[in-house]
C-alpha cells in the first residue's frame, strides 16, 4: 500500500469545498471535536523556511502541487484552533472543573467550550449545581452526578422540544436520569439552560470564525472589490444542532455587520474530510505521473 496523502479533516474539507466551490478559503469542523484551516499567503508565514511556492504552483499544507485545490503563493494553515487558549477566553467555574478532570488538563480549551464532545457535559454540571439548590427536591439524583451521563445530542433533544408539554425533556428526564413527576415549569427552565450553554458555545465558535477572516482581511470591504468568501462547515454538531447553528450564523452575521455579513457565507460540507482527502490524493497521483 502507498499512502499518497495524509490530510487531516479541516484540510480535506478545505480541499473537497474548494474543488466544488472556487470561493471557499476556509474550513471549518464542528463535531465531537473541532478545528480549522485557512489559507494564508505564504509571505505572511513566519516559520516558513526555505523556497516560497512558485507562482503557477498550488500548495496544499502537504506541500502538494493540487491544481484547481489550493493557491497561488499560497499555503493552507491547520489552525488546531481547538488548543487556543487565552486570558480573554472566559471560563466558567464549570469549564474549569470539567478540564480539571479531563483525561487532558490544561489543553483543548477552546474546544472543550464549543464542541460536541463537551456541550452536554457543561449542561449537566449547570444542572447538577441547580440540583444541590434543591431544583428537583432535598435530593440531587444519583444518575445526574455521573459525568457524560447527558450527551450533547440529549441536550439537543431537548432543547428542540417543540411539544406543549415539552414531552421530549420529561421523558429524557425519567429515561436517563430516572427523574419523574417534573412540572412543566421545571421543564422549561431546562430548555433554557440547553439555550444558554448552547448559545454560548456557538457565538465563541463565531468569534474564532471571525478572528479567521481579521487574520484574511475578509472581515471588512474594500473599495471596488467584490470579493466572496466562503467557509466550508462540517461536522455532526453544526449539521445536527439547528439551534446552535443558527445561533452560530447570527452571530456571524452580528460581529461582522450587514454590509460585510453579505459577502461572507457558510456551505455545509457533507462529509467534505473524506471527498477532500480522496481529491488530494488523486492530484497528487496525478502530479507524480506529470513529473516522471
Amino acid at each position: 500500500m502507498r499512502v499518497s496523502a495524509l490530510v487531516n479533516d479541516t484540510v480535506g474539507t478545505l480541499a473537497g469545498g474548494k474543488y466544488a466551490n472556487n470561493d471557499v478559503v476556509v474550513s471549518v469542523i464542528l463535531g465531537t471535536g473541532s478545528n480549522a484551516a485557512y489559507v494564508e499567503r505564504a509571505q505572511a508565514i513566519p516559520k516558513w523556511h526555505g523556497l516560497l511556492p512558485k507562482s503557477g504552483e498550488m500548495v496544499s499544507s502537504l506541500l502538494i502541487a493540487v491544481s484547481k485545490l489550493c493557491y497561488l503563493e499560497s499555503a493552507v494553515i491547520n489552525m488546531e484552533w481547538g488548543n487556543f487558549r487565552s486570558s480573554h477566553l472566559p471560563l466558567t467555574e464549570y469549564d474549569q472543573a470539567l478540564d480539571a478532570e479531563s483525561l487532558n488538563p490544561g489543553e483543548q480549551i477552546y474546544e472543550k467550550v464549543i464542541s460536541g464532545m463537551y456541550l452536554g457535559e457543561i449542561f449537566r454540571r449547570v444542572l447538577c449545581r441547580m440540583a444541590k439548590e434543591a431544583f428537583f427536591g432535598d435530593i440531587v439524583p444519583p444518575k445526574l452526578k455521573e459525568p457524560f451521563i447527558l450527551g450533547t445530542p440529549v441536550m439537543s433533544a431537548m432543547h428542540h422540544d417543540t411539544s406543549p408539554d415539552l414531552k421530549v425533556v420529561a421523558n429524557n428526564l425519567k429515561d436517563i436520569l430516572e427523574i419523574s413527576n417534573t412540572s412543566l415549569k421545571m421543564r422549561k427552565v431546562i430548555v433554557q439552560l440547553c439555550d444558554i450553554v448552547a448559545t454560548r458555545g456557538a457565538r465563541l465558535s463565531a468569534a474564532g470564525l471571525l478572528g479567521i477572516l481579521k487574520k484574511m482581511g475578509r472581515d471588512t470591504i474594500k473599495e471596488g472589490e467584490k470579493q466572496k468568501t466562503v467557509i466550508a462547515m462540517d461536522g455532526g454538531l453544526y449539521e445536527h444542532y439547528e439551534e446552535y447553528r443558527n445561533s452560530l450564523e447570527n452571530c456571524l452575521k452580528e460581529l461582522l455587520g450587514e454590509e460585510v455579513s453579505k459577502t461572507i457565507k457558510i456551505e455545509h460540507s457533507n462529509d467534505g474530510s473524506g471527498i477532500g482527502a480522496a481529491l488530494l490524493a488523486a492530484s497528487h497521483s496525478q502530479y507524480l505521473e506529470d513529473e516522471s
